[in-house]
């Protein structure tokens, strides 16, 4: 199924929360859970990993976590996620469990993408729930901010000495 003009409006959205991400240092990846026929936004979230230092400081996590509160329940059957990475198995295996209606993703994650790259989860019939997947909206935005990140990681790294003395981020 393609991507309706809303999901495309979120996926903006999402790439804002991506942008804010980048400016903090982390990984620029954001996420939107809005109600599929209303287009109500419920929760956002953006990485938050290297400033929390917390392995689930993930855009999709935070959102859905928002989302949950906000409506009073942990089951988002009619709602969709916008988010500019394909999720990881942690993400996937959260959106599956929160019973998420849609999950529309822009770039596909190679290393460790859980929709459709790696693993199929989202889709895999031997669970109990299954979401509708909408891959690659807005994923050249989606990719080339990513893209952009991680050269600028990877330059201020190399400029810091061969220690990378300056720390800095990770995969997401």
């Amino acid at each position: 199924m393609p991507a309706t003009e809303q999901d495309v409006t979120m996926m903006r959205r999402a790439l804002e929360l991506a942008q804010h991400a980048a400016g903090r240092g982390e990984v620029p990846v954001g996420a939107v859970v809005y109600e599929t026929e209303t287009g109500r936004v419920l929760g956002e979230g953006s990485n938050t990993r290297e400033g929390a230092r917390e392995p689930w400081g993930h855009a999709e996590f935070l959102a859905v976590q928002e989302s949950c509160r906000a409506i009073g329940d942990w089951r988002l059957n009619h709602c969709s996620l916008a988010v500019t990475l394909e999720p990881c198995p942690m993400c996937a295996g959260l959106l599956v469990n929160a019973r998420v209606g849609r999950v529309v993703y822009g770039a596909s994650d190679p290393k460790a993408g859980a929709v459709e790259s790696l693993y199929e989860l989202l889709t895999d019939e031997r669970l109990n729930h299954r979401c509708e997947v909408i891959p690659g909206v807005l994923a050249d935005e989606a990719g080339d901010l990513l893209r952009a990140f991680f050269r600028d990681l990877r330059a201020h790294k190399d400029s810091s000495g061969p220690l990378g003395e300056s720390g800095g981020g990770g995969g997401a």
